[in-house]
C-alpha cells in the first residue's frame, strides 16, 4: 500500500483532484469527513470541545454548532490552536483506522489522504506519506474563488485564507505539485500527469 498526502489551501481545487484520482482507482480518505466524525454527538472529541469552549458551541440537538465555534476560532488564534490540539490527534487516529482498512482490503492500494491542514497539523502526528502532493493556486486567486463561487464576503474569504498556512509553507512540503491556476480542464490534466508519476 502507498499513502499519498494531498493538500492545498481553501478553494485551491483539492477536491477536484481527489475526485479525479478516485476515478483512477485511488482510495480517498477525506480528513474533513474524519474531522466531522471526530466531533460527532457522543464522541470524546465533542466532549472536549464543549469543555474548552462552553455550552454555546453545542446545538440544541447535541451536535456541534459549527458556525458558533467558527466565529470563535477564526477570530482568535489561541482558540484555534486549542481546537486543533483536540481535533487533530483524533482525526489522525481515525485516518490510521481508514488506512488499515484499505490495506486489509487491498495490500496494493494507493490511498490518497485528502488533508487541507497538512502544513498546519504536521506536528500532531507522524508524517508517513510515500509522497506529498500540493494543489497550488495563489492566495489572491483562492480569495476570488471563495467570493465568486461560494458567495463568501471578501473580508471573510481573506480571513479564511489568512488563517491557513502560507502558499510557501505548503509548497515546502511538496514532492509533486498540481497546478490549479488555470481552467478546470487544465487542473485535471495536471492532476493526471502527477498521478502518472505517482503510480508508474
Amino acid at each position: 500500500m502507498r499513502i499519498i498526502g494531498l493538500t492545498g489551501g481553501i478553494a485551491a481545487g483539492k477536491s477536484t483532484v481527489s475526485r479525479r484520482w478516485a476515478e483512477h482507482g485511488a482510495v480517498v480518505v477525506d480528513a474533513d469527513r474524519l474531522a466531522r466524525d471526530a466531533v460527532a454527538p457522543g464522541s470524546p472529541g465533542l466532549a472536549q470541545v464543549a469543555e474548552r469552549f462552553g455550552p454555546g458551541v453545542i446545538a440544541a440537538d447535541g451536535s456541534l454548532d459549527r458556525p458558533a465555534l467558527g466565529a470563535v476560532v477564526f477570530a482568535d488564534p489561541v482558540a484555534r490552536r486549542d481546537l486543533e490540539a483536540i481535533t487533530h490527534p483524533e482525526v489522525w487516529r481515525l485516518a490510521q483506522q481508514a488506512f488499515d482498512s484499505a490495506e486489509a482490503a487491498d495490500p496494493h492500494a494507493v490511498v490518497v489522504y485528502d488533508v487541507p491542514l497538512l502544513a498546519e497539523a504536521r506536528g500532531s502526528r507522524p508524517l508517513r506519506f510515500d509522497a506529498v502532493v500540493v494543489v497550488d493556486a495563489p492566495a489572491a486567486q483562492r480569495i476570488e474563488r471563495l467570493v465568486a463561487h461560494r458567495g463568501m464576503a471578501r473580508d471573510e474569504a481573506e480571513r479564511r485564507v489568512a488563517s491557513q498556512a502560507s502558499d510557501a509553507e505548503r509548497l515546502a512540503l511538496a514532492d509533486h505539485v498540481v497546478d490549479a491556476t488555470g481552467t478546470l480542464e487544465a487542473t485535471i490534466r495536471s492532476a493526471d500527469a502527477v498521478w502518472e508519476q505517482l503510480t508508474h
